[in-house]
């Protein structure tokens, strides 16, 4: 790496951070913190949507797993723009016009006004548990790109990562995150898509390297191997159902139109990722084939064959990446203990004031213990399996029949939850404790059969109060308009 390209990461880091002392002067209270004020645009939520759900894992999780067994990485990033699809016809423009009526800030505040607090409080223990795995893997896979840019120690790029994302999204909030998530999605689109597909596809060619010397099974999408893919498909699409950072989108939007429009701009968005990682994985696979660890193959193939000056610009794309998912992160499960555990259940008459530096405490918090589970944990695609699952499993069920079905019950919803999260600990804690088969099942099968069987019985079998009739009524009259 030359002086040029430090320069540029160093620049674009002091960058990222003056942009959140700009954001923090203009908050005036919690809904410019968390949600923006209500008036987000269809751009800057389509680079909202991009920034939660393109970083580190999805371009250097997705190339590492093409560098190591094909094409059938694409599937990772491929899913989640049908995610995305599926949900701008499906929830957007419910959810916006709940959340707007009903002044909703977080997802268990959606998820209260449908059934009650105990459901709000397993809801958010869930939120939080799922936001600092996504957290985690962020700051790992940026510490391994700042590892190979810059050959510090890991140690030292993982705690410039952390303090560099925690330090602009504590202080600026949403505004922040909306403010640096249009500069980050420029600077990707124009890394990976502009400068680095061309320049791999200009040094296969000048070189003369073919793609069919690589094994048969880099050809073919099943590699990976179904019964993973299916999981993480399932796990993938639910989340999207369940995160709150896709409620956060639809209420921060200005209107119904703008919440469904950005979030298919994303979507086609995120297709061009796909297939610009997966391409870029291959041709690491083809230039640099006996790499030891397949995590930084990208970043090496960077460095390998782009020029001065363009390795800064590609990689800062990358980067940019990895810290536009971070921050939304942080942010998400800052919310969740915010207002849905301190407002909600110690302090209900906070002032405002108090409440907005609550937040900023909160995603301080949570970027520390982010960390330390990152630390213990760094493979991205496990700790983003974990995510899925545990935010995914049981909150699916009474997430989406709680919108369309009026039996859909406060105490089977509650179990359906609580029965999942149980079974995801379970099983992750087996998985590292134990080598029984069983725990070599993705924990999403046990988590969601076993929650789905108890919601449904508990909901077909059980009585429903007036109370909760009149309740589940009056949700779903309000968002049908």
């Amino acid at each position: 790496m030359t002086y040029l390209d430090i320069g540029i990461i160093v620049a674009y880091l002091v960058g990222m951070l003056l942009i959140g002392i700009y954001a923090s002067k203009k908050q005036k209270g919690i809904d410019d913190y968390y949600v923006a004020g209500r008036n987000v645009g269809a751009f800057s939520l389509m680079c909202l949507w991009m920034s939660a759900w393109i970083g580190g894992a999805s371009v250097m999780g997705t190339s590492s797993r093409a560098y190591e067994m094909g094409i059938t990485a694409i599937w990772y990033v491929g899913i989640i723009a049908v995610g995305i699809i599926v949900f701008a016809f499906v929830m957007v423009k419910p959810i916006k016009r709940l959340g707007d009526k009903l002044n909703n800030l977080t997802f268990p505040d959606f998820i209260e006004n449908r059934y009650d607090s105990k459901t709000r409080a397993a809801t958010t223990v869930t939120t939080i548990l799922a936001y600092i795995a996504y957290t985690g893997s962020q700051f790992v896979a940026g510490a391994s790109i700042l590892n190979v840019l810059t050959g510090w120690s890991l140690p030292i790029c993982f705690v410039v990562t952390t303090f560099v994302i925690v330090l602009y999204t504590s202080i600026g909030g949403f505004l922040a995150v909306t403010y640096t998530d249009l500069a980050q999605m420029i600077l990707l689109f124009g890394g990976i898509v502009l400068l680095g597909v061309p320049l791999a596809m200009h040094h296969v060619s000048t070189n003369e390297l073919s793609f069919s010397t690589l094994p048969a099974s880099y050809f073919d999408l099943g590699t990976w191997g179904w019964p993973t893919i299916i999981a993480l498909g399932i796990s993938t699409i639910f989340s999207f159902f369940t995160s709150m950072d896709s409620y956060t989108k639809c209420f921060a939007a200005k209107d119904e139109k703008a919440a469904r429009r950005g979030t298919l701009m994303a979507a086609a968005c995120v297709i061009i990722i796909a297939l610009s990682s997966t391409y870029l994985g291959l041709t690491a696979k083809l230039v640099l084939p006996d790499l030891a660890s397949s995590s930084n193959s990208l970043a090496a193939l960077v460095v390998e064959i782009f020029p001065a000056g363009v390795r800064g610009l590609v990689l800062v794309g990358i980067l940019a990446a990895i810290m536009s998912t971070g921050d939304v992160c942080v942010l998400t499960a800052s919310a969740n203990i915010t207002r849905d555990i301190y407002q909600r259940y110690i302090n209900p008459k906070v002032e405002e004031k108090k409440l907005l530096v609550m937040g900023i405490a909160s995603s301080f918090f949570i970027g520390i213990i982010s960390a330390v589970f990152a630390w213990f944990n760094q493979d991205i695609i496990d700790a983003l399996f974990i995510a899925f699952t545990i935010n995914s499993a049981g909150l699916f069920l009474p997430t989406v029949c709680g919108l369309f079905w009026k039996r859909s019950s406060s105490k089977g919803a509650f179990l359906s939850v609580l029965s999942s999260l149980i079974i995801v600990v379970i099983w992750y804690i087996g998985g590292m404790v134990s080598s029984s088969p069983i725990f070599q099942i993705e924990a999403l099968w046990p988590a969601f059969g076993i929650s789905a069987v108890i919601y449904l019985t508990v909901c077909l079998t059980g009585k429903q109060s007036p109370e909760e009739i009149q309740k589940a009524e009056a949700f779903i009259a309000a968002k049908n308009g």
